[in-house]
């Protein structure tokens, strides 16, 4: 089978996204910044998880803020998308929304879940996923209108440290529950 340059550049920011995914996730269970005690109880891994589920909703408000802006100086699009057919920029704005309102909330069940079910020393991996889940969407955000190649790799540091995570959180319960 042989693909298109747009599959090969969306291939290629996706392996850049899961490399990094990757990296995360290794870095996050090997290093204890924090100083987090094996014994710890799970209100500091809570409230760090916390922190960075707020930077995580930063860009849910940034995305939603710039539909609002736009639907508020455009008269085509200000009665909303009940009302209106919706010009090309506003559903570009509805489509970013929508994979960032994905991506948010994945996050935000996974980085509470790891916070609370697995060792409090590899609570580095959160903060670490909060980062990249910030770069990935400025880049998704810039790369958003250059089609699939330019916010692959932004799509890709959102969503490939949740997945990794849930993988592990998955792994990890089940291992507790057949122990």
């Amino acid at each position: 089978m042989k693909f298109s340059s747009k599959q090969k550049g969306t291939a290629l920011g996706m392996l850049i996204g899961f490399l990094s995914a990757l990296t995360v996730v290794i870095l996050g269970t090997r290093l204890n910044p924090f100083q987090m005690s094996p014994a710890a109880d799970d209100f500091q891994a809570l409230r760090i998880a916390a922190i960075s589920v707020i930077s995580v909703c930063i860009f849910l408000v940034f995305s939603i803020g710039r539909i609002a802006r736009h639907r508020f100086f455009s008269p085509d699009d200000i009665d909303g998308a009940g009302l209106t057919a919706g010009t090309a920029k506003v559903k570009l704005l509805q489509a970013e929304l929508q994979n960032t309102i994905e991506q948010t909330l994945l996050a935000i069940i996974v980085y509470f879940s790891w916070a609370i079910l697995l060792p409090s020393t590899w609570i580095l991996v959160v903060p670490l996923a909060a980062v990249s889940f910030a770069i990935g969407r400025i880049l998704f955000f810039a790369g958003y209108s250059g089609g699939a190649p330019s916010r692959a790799a932004g799509f890709a540091l959102t969503f490939f440290p949740s997945v990794l995570m849930l993988i592990l959180i998955i792994y990890n319960v089940t291992l507790k529950l057949y122990a």
